[in-house]
């Protein structure tokens, strides 16, 4: 379909204007007119223009025209989401509105789902990857846990990969680039029997990393010295069964290895003891002054990790005599999804903290689900019922090591304080070791229904209930390495009595003073106390929820419809997989926290208008949240706090024209929301933050109440053309750029000033030139085409008081590439 071209290609207007202005001479009425769009953001295949949900729909060829590969790419062609990686690139969080979870944490699920050809993956960081051939995606915002599930509070990505085809097709893919990238893929598709289908795609990638890294000299012992690179391989093979007219069967099996270095992070600001790292690290430790254009980082340690991702899927229609004429649809699905990381806990050259890529720090995913869907169609009448479980298993290891040089590096920084002689000894090595096992079992009955009462006007109600049960075993040790081990005990009672003797400390305020608070916050951190040693806990939760939506709608005869709703979205609680406790030696063994909820509220309107030339799509909405789940690091461990209120309100805006020059198409979008958190200030333990001379103990949440959220920019843009045309009657010309504009916002769960990331829009483009039927095309392309240098996420200096580091974004990057039709 013409409006399915139409999404193949995203562009700039600013260039490309100026080429499309010569050939409106050539424009016909028939070239503007846009058929209908087809989503199943409600399970059943409608008309974008009748769904009233607000929905974004991207087809493959315009994926495939922009480069984009998985869902992080997906934020320049999606106005109000926003992607963005951490530690490890599957620690991958997106957000839609600017409400969504930060993802380091594995104990708390997704606000935004990352759904795939129907199978709901339990993490965004196990949904990040090469999503291969893709027939479209549909990002749905707003709350849509009526048909997609629990953990769909801010919105879903929905995925649809190409299937298989009775026709012979098969295409090649090469890719060069800047940062030595290179890229190999290879799809073939079609009949197997004159019923039996199949699809196999193959794909290879490498580039060299981002970011340089110095290692130091002394204690150094990495050897990469890049980071931020790319090394993966992934495989999808498909399988499409249609013995008759009204039944089908695909299969899909996919598997997927990463093996990459990731992530080192670059200095933001230097705390008042970076000189102390640097003098461990002659010429090294951290940078003098912080300059994160140079994409200079520090890293004595290892960031390798592996991902393997694998799974298998069966999907089932089947339309049956039942109640008149039915389908009935079955999804079953099994996955496994594993990482083991490398890191350089304290992201500096200096040796203070570590963690080993040799499985000491994993997590994996095992996730088995089956769905049922029963939907049935009558005069007045669309309705769908539906069954759904899911087993999730989640293992987590996580061993922190201490570096040869805590110790030295403590006692300098005490020592700098005026406070001598209360570092214990710190043997290196091993130190915290925990292990995780957490198991799930969620079930859930589900009804969506659309009435036609007239001709115009349509009611639709949807209801769900989940059940779920989680239960987590956890087993604590404390290993020979740090402080946790023999000998005195540096936080017990008697301990800190000397310390607050200290005269220094005294002068400083006691209880109150830097030196006391950071030598609770770190000689006394939990990651060290000896509660910990040998200590095996078991905990378990149960939910039963109710969410769902009603939705009226009115078409009237010129084209638009004005529709307004109301939906009630379910996140789960959970465990933090973080040591937490009541005080000193006090170790807290219920570490849940609640379900998160929210109540939405929609008025929108769509329009068709100038001969369907024109699609323009305006929403205003209202949303609540009530128990917002708030992951935050404090430079020590990461602390989940349960926000009393979240509010967002503002208007989503989108359109699509086709203009009067012939090839000349333009599409854009806009959010405006005002996402802040409520006036009450959420509940935190204080003496398990380390505290400084910039944050109060509490670790920056005193910041929150009536704050605009992290993440949550007021304005957030994308505008784009494209303009297509014929050269000669053999040859095709096609050019596509893009823009994306976001403003300022806050990248750190604290709200500390120094983690803001300034107004920033970012342009891509992409020129190609080929045959006129595509059998070959030859294209050139750039990304972040201005070189911006911008943050995903800013976090505090592990055991640094006042140290910012920020993991950024990807530089400009450019290529060529050169594809084939068979």
């Amino acid at each position: 379909m013409r409006t399915q071209h139409l999404l193949r290609s995203t562009a700039s207007l600013a260039v490309l204007t100026a080429m499309a202005c010569a050939s409106a001479a050539h424009a016909q009425d028939e070239s503007r007119y846009i058929e209908e769009i087809v989503v199943t953001a409600q399970k059943r295949e409608q008309s974008l223009q009748d769904v009233p949900i607000v929905v974004t729909a991207v087809s493959g060829q315009l994926l495939q025209d922009t480069g984009v590969r998985d869902i992080k790419d997906l934020t320049v062609l999606t106005p109000g989401l926003l992607v963005t990686s951490t530690s490890n690139e599957s620690v991958t969080t997106a957000r839609v509105r600017g409400v969504g979870t930060v993802g380091d944490n594995p104990g708390l699920e997704s606000s935004v789902g990352v759904v795939i050809d129907g199978v709901y993956r339990p993490r965004n960081g196990v949904g990040f990857g090469d999503l291969g051939e893709m027939e479209r995606i549909e990002v749905l915002k707003g709350p849509q846990g009526t048909l997609f599930g629990k953990n769909t509070s801010a919105g879903v990505i929905n995925i649809i990969t190409q299937a298989p085809s009775l026709t012979f097709g098969a295409t090649s893919e090469a890719t060069v680039g800047n940062y030595g990238a290179v890229g190999f893929s290879q799809s073939v598709t079609g009949p197997i029997t004159d019923n039996l289908a199949g699809r196999i795609y193959a794909a290879v990638r490498k580039r060299d990393g981002f970011q340089d890294v110095e290692t130091g000299g002394v204690t150094a012992t990495r050897g990469e010295r890049e980071d931020n690179n790319q090394d993966y391989y992934t495989i999808r093979g498909q399988l499409l069964w249609a013995p008759t007219a009204g039944f089908d069967v695909r299969v899909i099996g996919d598997y997927t290895e990463r093996d990459e270095y990731c992530c080192a992070a670059v200095q933001l600001v230097n705390g008042p003891f970076s000189g102390i790292v640097r003098a461990l690290s002659p010429g090294a430790g951290v940078i003098g002054t912080p300059d994160p254009d140079s994409r200079r980082t520090f890293s004595n340690r290892g960031t390798e990790q592996y991902v393997e991702d694998k799974g298998l899927s069966v999907e089932a229609n089947w339309d049956t005599p039942w109640l008149g004429g039915t389908t009935l649809t079955s999804v079953t699905a099994a996955r496994n999804w594993r990482t083991v990381n490398g890191q350089d806990s304290d992201f500096t050259s200096a040796d203070i903290l570590y963690r080993d890529a040799d499985g000491s720090f994993m997590r994996e995913f095992e996730q088995f689900s089956q769905e049922l869907r029963l939907a049935g169609e009558t005069e007045r009448l669309s309705w769908l019922v539906g069954a759904f479980y899911a087993r999730e298993l989640l293992r987590s290891r996580d061993t922190l090591n201490i570096g040869t040089q805590m110790q030295p590096y403590l006692t300098a920084l005490f020592g700098a304080l005026g406070v001598n002689g209360v570092v214990p000894a710190y043997v290196p090595g091993p130190g915290q070791s925990d292990f995780h096992k957490q198991t799930s079992d969620t079930w859930a009955l589900f009804t969506n229904n659309s009435l036609r009462i007239t001709d115009k006007l349509e009611l639709t109600v949807g209801l769900r209930y989940t059940s779920e049960e989680k239960d987590l075993a956890t087993a604590y040790r404390n290993l020979t390495g740090g402080i946790g081990g023999a000998g005195p005990n540096p936080c017990s009672p008697a301990a800190l009595g000397a310390v607050l003797a200290n005269p220094a400390v005294i002068a400083g305020g006691g209880a109150n003073s830097t030196a006391f608070r950071l030598y609770a916050g770190y000689v006394c951190a939990a990651g060290g106390d000896r509660a910990f040693n040998s200590l095996y806990n078991t905990q378990s939760r149960s939910e039963e929820e109710f969410s769902g939506t009603a939705k009226i709608s009115y078409r009237f005869d010129n084209g638009i419809m004005a529709y307004a709703s109301y939906a009630r979205g379910y996140k789960a609680g959970g465990f933090n997989l973080d040591r937490s406790r009541i005080t000193f030696g006090q170790p807290n063994l219920d570490t849940s926290f609640p379900a998160e909820f929210v109540n939405s509220y929609e008025l929108g309107v769509k329009s068709r208008l100038f001969d369907r030339s024109l699609i323009l799509n305006a929403t205003a909405f209202h949303q609540e949240y009530e128990n917002f789940q708030l992951n935050t690091f404090t430079g020590v461990a990461f602390v989940v706090l349960s926000v009393p209120e979240v509010k967002s309100t503002g208007v989503d805006a989108d359109f699509i024209w086709f203009s009067p020059i012939e090839g000349f198409r333009m599409q854009g979008g806009v959010t405006y929301a005002i996402t802040e958190y409520g006036s009450d200030r959420p509940d935190l333990p204080a003496f398990d933050l380390p505290g400084s001379a910039r944050t109060p103990a509490g670790g920056g949440s005193w910041r929150l109440p009536g704050s605009r959220m992290s993440f949550a920019p007021m304005w957030s843009a994308s505008l784009s053309g494209t303009y297509e045309r014929d050269i000669g009657e053999n040859m095709l010309f096609r050019a596509n750029a893009g823009a994306k504009y976001t403003s300022a916002y806050n990248t750190g769960s604290d709200l500390a000033p120094q983690k803001r990331q300034g107004d920033l829009t970012l342009f891509n483009a992409r020129i190609g030139l080929g045959d006129a039927d595509e059998r070959w095309m030859f294209e050139l392309w750039g990304n972040n085409l201005t070189d911006e240098t911008y943050l995903q996420v800013a976090f505090d200096g592990t055991f640094q008081p006042n140290q910012v580091n920020a993991f950024l974004g990807a530089p400009r990057t450019f290529g060529a590439t050169l594809r084939f039709k068979y």
